[in-house]
């Protein structure tokens, strides 16, 4: 069966088998037990085991789980449906899958719709991408670079990225014509309580519309709401999701660590662009 991916050695397409994907030049990939390939090339990794560790993702897993973000899946899995009718068997790439929560909504909302999507994710993380092969067993889930995409030119309908990195160039390289790009990023005020705590000063996020080269933009979604964590492991788990815990000095973690409760702002804007 023929693979969504493509060889990230020679660009070949890749034929899918049970334990080996491969390509006309043999270039062959062996399938992990947990139903994802690895498809990033030993030149293109800067560490031994990239991505979030097993903790990481499980605490994000939890957080996800208990429905602090629908609001944004359920945003985004409505206005990816209803472009996706114009598709009877859209073809769509998760950028930066992660543990698969946004790309399980997506394949639901557009299986709801009697559509037959073709859906592939690719993410750093190994521990993140064996969850995410259990969540949605039908989709092609790699461990990749968002900044080489192992997938064809021009060979997607739809591409989406939820806070990860971005990498402009690729998503157009990827995206047919008039495919759709929707890109989530925060709010001016969004964690505004959490970051009252971490810092002295705390700053609002900066909000400005990018234009990027091969898109042109139609229109953003802004989703604005309240949210009561009422545990701790909650509080750090969203703490540890966010940049904040990679330059929040001891003793601004200190301070949230002993919080128990906390009322707290989130805010998304999300972004369409189409191709030209």
């Amino acid at each position: 069966m023929k693979s969504l991916f493509c060889c990230p050695l020679c660009g070949a397409p890749l034929e899918r088998e049970d334990s080996r994907w491969f390509c006309s030049n043999r270039h062959s990939f062996d399938r992990a037990s947990a139903g994802y390939v690895h498809l990033l090339p030993a030149n293109k990794k800067h560490s031994k085991d990239p991505g979030d560790d097993k903790a990481m993702v499980a605490a994000r897993s939890a957080f996800l789980e208990k429905g602090y973000y629908q609001p944004l899946r359920d945003a985004l899995c409505q206005a990816v449906a209803e472009y996706a009718v114009n598709f009877p068997d859209p073809v769509l790439l998760d950028s930066g899958c992660g543990e698969g929560y946004y790309t399980a909504g997506l394949f639901q909302a557009l299986s709801d719709e009697e559509l037959s999507p073709r859906i592939a994710g690719v993410d750093l993380s190994k521990a993140a991408l064996r969850r995410a092969a259990r969540r949605v067993p039908k989709a092609e889930f790699a461990v990749a670079s968002v900044y080489h995409l192992p997938i064809p030119d021009r060979s997607l309908d739809i591409l989406v990225n939820i806070f990860s990195p971005l990498a402009s160039g690729e998503f157009a390289r990827v995206l047919r014509p008039y495919g759709l790009f929707c890109y989530a990023v925060p709010s001016a005020k969004h964690l505004w309580e959490m970051k009252e705590v971490l810092y002295a000063q705390p700053y609002e996020n900066p909000v400005k519309r990018e234009d990027y080269l091969g898109f042109v933009w139609r229109n953003v979604k802004e989703i604005r709401y309240t949210v009561d964590l009422r545990e701790h492991e909650d509080i750090m788990a969203l703490f540890h999701m966010t940049p904040y815990a990679w330059k929040t000095s001891q003793a601004g973690i200190a301070r949230l660590e002993a919080l128990n409760q906390l009322r707290c702002q989130i805010g998304f804007d999300l972004h369409f662009y189409q191709k030209v």
